[in-house]
């Protein structure tokens, strides 16, 4: 039984009560069953939270299924990229499988319908087959192939499945009723013939199953509890249960549909062939990209697998569609962050500062906390020298009470370091500020346990030696949609909402000790937010992805 009672949401709820009445706890299991036509997204991880989180708590095996019956979309790159999120979010599966495995006992018991009455052969083309169904209002119309005999439907069939029958020349439908108030009910196609290599058949098949006919049986044969979907497959339950009544001895244990509501994220698309046309517009460069709402999208960018799950868990099952603010899964990626990142220095827009008191041939290496979360991270050296880098934001030669930063004739401390007085500035010939020359307190090193290292300035500023810095490139990020919901206005494409600015790229100048960062690694850029080593990073030339902001900025 779940742990705490006292807190289920209404799918555990579903599942307490079947334990009393249908189930035993051994009998429980659940799958995660994806289409390998993309790669995962947020939207599948709620999914996978809720059906390996329920594995968990009920110590119910929990599968991974394939759902490959398109072979015109799927592939195994996604194949192998959904197995990579679903084992970076930290889940196991118990089974690995694919609806491609049950194709010949599918095509079996689709004979068997066919046999018993259920299922025919039609010739007619999809717009005619569209057109005879009907509205919701008005009923349908039945096929004019509707009664062919067994013995036709069989021998058309057959043709179907070995590519005898000419593409498309005619699909399977099971036969229930045209004048059904669910329009999926009105004889629902089962299959279509495609003479399309499948990633995993090969040639073998020239049919391929409905997702409705494949996904129900295939819960079936791996002995699934229950199938939890989205709302938007609540009148697919229908004809779910029918296909099960149909193939399923009466006094067999049969899977249970149960629908839960999407969460939503604000500035985002999750249709895969909305994400893929983004690639191929060239809005974006691959699934991967950073700014893509792809788990490998986050995971590329910083994002870390328990704030993903942390996310999640948070925002809950329920009944009703709604949308999530971006924001929020920020928070739960900071406050991870700020548990586990190391904290460097890293000066985005620098602007040389130099120390004109500081001798000229002198270097130190000042002692560092690498994470004050977190007493085991240690520290590491930074070096100090004469000349070193600020943020140009971080210098006004006059400012209002308010600023704490560094201004002429004011003082600040250097992060780690000494504390800095401006005495003067050098410009080009546009008037910008290149240069600010200071001077330091000699005695002031934090840390040094002098009286002047615990006097008290209400700025403190990170740097970087010039000595010693190393160039990098960052990549900055801002949301991907302009607007909440891209979805919104349906006389516009998505397209016309895509944030123009939603990527600039800089040189930033970070210190030495990020020399052998590894991709992956993530960073705290201190005063100026979190940072992870991209994929295509080198040694000699470092790439920073940044991840999320210190706090929140967003607005709307």
């Amino acid at each position: 039984m779940a742990e705490d009672l006292k807190s289920l949401n209404f799918i555990e709820q579903i599942i307490e009560d079947d334990l009393k009445l249908d189930y035993t706890q051994s009998q429980l299991q659940f799958r995660f069953p994806p289409e390998p036509n993309g790669y995962l997204h947020i939207g599948h991880a709620s999914a996978i939270c809720l059906n390996f989180g329920l594995g968990l708590s009920y110590k119910a095996p929990v599968n991974l299924r394939f759902d490959d019956t398109n072979p015109t979309k799927e592939e195994q790159e996604f194949v192998d990229a959904i197995k990579r999120d679903v084992e970076w979010l930290g889940f196991n599966w118990a089974n690995e499988c694919y609806a491609s495995d049950y194709f010949q006992q599918l095509y079996d018991w689709a004979v068997m319908l066919i046999k018993n009455g259920d299922a025919y052969v039609d010739s007619q083309t999809s717009a005619e087959i569209a057109e005879q169904k009907g509205t919701p209002t008005s009923p349908g119309t039945n096929s004019p192939f509707r009664d062919r005999s067994v013995e036709e439907n069989l021998q058309l069939f057959e043709a179907m499945k070995t590519g005898e029958a000419e593409e498309g020349k005619h699909v399977l439908r099971a036969k229930i009723s045209m004048s059904a108030k669910n329009m999926l009910m009105r004889d629902p196609v089962m299959y279509r013939s495609m003479h399309k290599a499948h990633h995993r058949t090969g040639d073998h098949w020239k049919i391929y199953p409905m997702y409705d006919w494949a996904h129900g049986q295939s819960d079936y044969i791996e002995r699934v509890s229950h199938s939890f979907c989205t709302l938007e497959f609540q009148p697919h339950r229908e004809l779910y249960n029918w296909f099960a009544k149909k193939v399923l001895a009466p006094d067999t244990l049969k899977p249970k549909q149960r629908e839960f509501a999407r969460r939503n994220l604000s500035h985002t698309v999750v249709s895969k062939r909305k994400l893929l046309k983004l690639i191929e517009h060239g809005i974006v460069e691959s699934w991967d990209d950073p700014r893509m709402p792809t788990i490998s999208g986050m995971r590329r960018r910083g994002y870390t697998p328990e704030a993903i799950v942390n996310f999640a868990n948070s925002i809950g099952i329920g009944k009703r569609e709604n949308t999530v603010n971006l924001s929020h899964l920020e928070f739960c990626v900071r406050e991870d962050l700020n548990k586990k990142a190391p904290r460097v220095m890293g000066v985005l827009d620098p602007l040389k500062v130099l120390i004109t008191n500081y001798p000229e041939d002198k270097e130190e290496w000042l002692e560092a906390e690498n994470n004050p979360e977190n007493e085991a991270a240690g520290s590491r050296k930074v070096p100090f020298s004469r000349e070193i880098y600020i943020e140009k934001e971080d210098f006004r030669e006059e400012a209002n009470r308010k600023f704490f930063r560094l201004k002429l004739g004011k003082e600040v401390r250097l992060k780690n370091a000494y504390i800095i007085k401006a005495e003067s500035c050098t410009k080009d010939e546009n008037g910008n500020v290149i240069e600010v020359q200071c001077t330091y307190d000699t005695d002031s090193r934090s840390g040094s346990g002098t009286e002047a290292s615990l006097r008290k300035v209400k700025g403190t500023l990170h740097w970087v030696s010039i000595q010693h810095a190393i160039p990098a490139k960052v990549r900055l990020y801002d949301r991907l949609f302009t607007v909440e919901n891209p979805d919104q206005d349906k006389d516009k494409d998505f397209l016309e909402h895509v944030n123009p600015n939603s990527l600039e790229v800089i040189t930033a100048q970070v210190e030495p000790s990020l020399k052998d960062a590894n991709p992956g690694d993530r960073f705290q850029f201190q005063r100026m937010g979190y940072f992870c080593v991209d994929t295509t990073s080198t040694t000699e030339h470092l790439v920073f992805n940044k991840t999320v902001g210190l706090r929140d900025s967003w607005k709307g």
